[in-house]
């Protein structure tokens, strides 16, 4: 049987039904939730029997200048689906976000990869240091604004 990818439409529908006006928008393939309730809702996806989404297939981030978004592609084997939701967070200083790494332990690795390269802080991660560059290196080398 062939994955079924969730709208973005189905995914915000879901996720406001169990958090009201969590899900702030959504296009054919995505939903954007409100940052501060990234981990709730990743909970809840992976934790409600009609999605269980067990599997954090990434966690991304994406520099648009004026904001970043964080991207959550996740795989359900059970229910043969698959989800993308969005987080998105605007500035350029001390930008900050929910870890699911108590949700997907998968997270770990990936999570430590978007703080060191594009400088979010993941509040609640075990071990929030660089992964690929060394303490004390300055900036965040795949921010469009990184010289």
């Amino acid at each position: 049987m062939p994955m079924r990818p969730l709208s973005g439409e189905e995914l915000a529908k879901a996720v406001n039904q169990e958090y009201p006006g969590v899900a702030v928008d959504y296009d054919e393939v995505s939903a954007w939730i409100r940052p501060n309730r990234i981990h709730a809702v990743a909970a809840f996806l992976k934790d409600s029997p009609a999605h269980d989404f067990q599997f954090l297939n990434s966690v991304s981030a994406v520099d648009y200048v004026e904001y970043f978004d964080l991207v959550y592609h996740l795989t359900s084997l059970r229910q043969q689906s698959s989800a993308v939701f969005k987080a998105r967070i605007y500035g350029r200083e001390d930008l900050r976000a929910p870890s699911v790494y108590s949700v997907w332990r998968g997270a770990d690795f990936q999570e430590r990869e978007i703080w060191d390269l594009m400088g979010i802080h993941f509040e609640g991660h075990p071990n929030m240091k660089r992964i690929m560059l060394w303490e004390g290196f300055e900036g965040h080398p795949l921010r469009k604004d990184f010289l």
